[in-house]
């Protein structure tokens, strides 16, 4: 069983993932926070179980969590999920408005640098320059909004030393960026024209409860070497 330190009183807990996935992680990172403990399935996605293919029936894919026998799908649902049942640290903020722009962010990462960069790993060429053009555009934006929201005290978008609902959307480039940039063999991470960004990667990574999950980069570097070879294959045999 995976952890968190406070026993579950509302039933059991199953989280059914693949270890590369972030959004996978999200929901990890967001369990633990919480101190919720539950039972990790690791799936084959070239085998998916029947578990996996009865609880998320529409799209067959990770994350579901399982709570109650109830199967929730789709990582940003079920943190709010999540959030909703356990109230102890608190993961999106409690003021209406607050709460309305953590979701705004929350969907500007996924449309904006989450959709993107899988899209510039497995293409190459104009597709990946303009792929890789968005990206840019977009972390333009993070940076903005980092500069505005984050500085000696307020260490995460969450607010003040408290990782939230925006850190646990966005932790995924502080592992994972790097390696597709390296595989897909483009750039979009700079220190000198993101700073606030970078040191906001720097404190997600010294987050215990992140800490702790993140994969070894030459693991990932493997792996995604795999998928844009697979992929490019694929579109080269049309």
């Amino acid at each position: 069983m995976a952890s968190g330190s406070v026993a579950d009183q509302e039933g059991q807990v199953m989280l059914l993932g693949f270890w590369f996935s972030a959004f996978v992680k999200r929901v990890e990172w967001a369990l633990k926070l919480k101190g919720i403990e539950y039972d990790y399935v690791e799936e084959d996605l070239a085998n998916k179980s029947t578990l996996l293919l009865t609880s998320n029936p529409i799209h067959k894919k990770v994350p579901v969590l399982i709570h109650n026998g109830n199967p929730i799908a789709e990582s940003l649902v079920i943190i709010e999920y999540i959030d909703e049942t356990w109230k102890q640290n608190t993961i999106l903020p409690q003021d209406p408005y607050e709460r309305a722009m953590a979701r705004f962010w929350a969907n500007f990462i996924e449309q904006k640098v989450t959709e993107p960069i899988r899209e510039a790993l497995v293409s190459q060429g104009e597709q990946q320059e303009k792929k890789v053009k968005e990206l840019k555009e977009a972390m333009e934006v993070v940076e903005g909004e980092a500069k505005a929201k984050l500085n000696d005290k307020t260490l995460f978008f969450g607010g003040g030393n408290g990782v939230g609902y925006v850190d646990i959307v966005l932790g995924w480039t502080c592992n994972w960026m790097e390696t597709i940039e390296e595989v897909g063999g483009f750039k979009v991470l700079d220190p000198e024209s993101q700073p606030q960004f970078h040191k906001w990667m720097a404190n997600v990574r010294e987050v215990p409860f992140i800490k702790t999950t993140l994969e070894p980069k030459e693991k990932l570097v493997e792996f995604f070497r795999m998928v844009r070879q697979d992929r490019l294959g694929l579109v080269a045999n049309k």
